[in-house]
């Protein structure tokens, strides 16, 4: 199931990819999951409205290196010309442009960007056309399967979007209403996969690596797209491909947890500096720390970290742990600022 993934000229080694998350897909936790397996990662979502009127301010969210590549460039925006414009201004930061079409959060549709784009289908339309004619990178949306529960929107979406230019669409099949309520109905990336000749990438409920090999198996599509289910958990794109090598996989050891807390940590101080990198790794030892003997424990403290100190006193905790864990299903995970894709 597991197979190379092609969008316009753009060749990924397999089809497993991370989603870009608000807050979360900055160049550290990109890099985490390129070494664990990715194959894909974009930016967080970039506001076109502050490329085309704050310019170097909202550039700094492109920032990438050597080996954060290939990397996709996640836009936001309701205006044709304005989308266009930020297309042109991206276009050397990375190698595909992505749309967003499904945020549900309402800072973003109040705008008329994200899902609220799902009511206007001839907007869209004039969007994608704006966009296709400013860039020749691969250009893909990411949308919802409607606003309100039952008016889906989907096909009606993807066939505009095919007929525009889009050389491939990604699908997180809940409405707009539902936010991240209730469960994704993978039915209806069957249906858009019989719709469509572009690829189609699934998005949803993918918390393990059976929930991914099951979407793939169950739906046909060409790829999948893994966001709250890499939250400190990006060991599930290493163990996607072991499943299908060998049908098992192996569990992440406290040692492993640890490990990765302080490569985090160490990629946020080289990029940001010590007082924001432990502002934002208490952010993920939130989701990192989850699944094993005194786990919530260690999320208190962490809360009360000042320093990198007191970081690695935590990541000592942690390795003392014995065992092998698994991670914490989504019901048990608070719900995060990601949530915005």
């Amino acid at each position: 199931m597991l197979k190379q993934l092609k969008i316009g000229s753009l060749v990924l080694q397999h089809n497993v990819v991370l989603a870009p998350l608000a807050g979360i897909t900055n160049l550290p936790f990109r890099l985490i999951c390129r070494k664990a397996g990715a194959s894909l990662a974009y930016t967080e979502m970039v506001s076109v409205n502050g490329l085309v009127r704050e310019g170097a301010k909202t550039l700094a969210l492109l920032k990438s290196s050597p080996g954060d590549r290939p990397l996709g460039i996640q836009l936001f925006g309701d205006k044709p010309d304005d989308l266009a414009e930020a297309a042109r201004m991206v276009e050397g930061f990375g190698e595909l442009l992505d749309i967003n079409m499904g945020c549900p959060v309402r800072k973003v549709v109040g705008t008329g960007a994200g899902s609220a784009l799902l009511q206007e289908p001839l907007k869209i339309a004039a969007i994608v056309r704006a966009v296709r004619a400013a860039t020749t990178l691969p250009l893909t949306i990411k949308i919802r399967s409607g606003w309100h529960c039952g008016d889906n929107v989907f096909q009606e979406i993807g066939r505009i979007a095919e007929a525009e230019g889009c050389d491939a669409i990604t699908l997180h099949p809940r409405s707009r209403s539902l936010m991240f309520s209730g469960h994704a109905d993978w039915s209806q990336l069957a249906e858009m996969k019989a719709a469509l000749a572009i690829p189609v990438v699934g998005s949803g409920d993918l918390f393990t690596p059976e929930d991914c090999h099951r979407m793939l198996r169950k739906t046909g599509c060409d790829g999948i797209m893994i966001a709250r289910g890499a939250l400190g958990n990006p060991w599930i794109f290493r163990q996607v491909e072991e499943l299908q090598l060998t049908g098992r996989y192996t569990p992440v050891t406290t040692g492993e947890r640890a490990d990765t807390i302080e490569n985090h940590l160490s990629l946020f101080v080289e990029e940001r500096g010590e007082a924001v990198a432990v502002r934002e790794i208490k952010k993920h030892i939130g989701w990192y720390a989850k699944g094993f003997a005194g786990a919530s424990e260690i999320r208190r403290t962490a809360n009360h970290a000042v320093s990198i100190q007191d970081i690695q006193q935590l990541t000592e905790r942690i390795r003392s742990i014995t065992g092998t864990q698994g991670h914490a299903s989504d019901n048990d995970a608070e719900r995060t600022e990601s949530e915005k894709a």
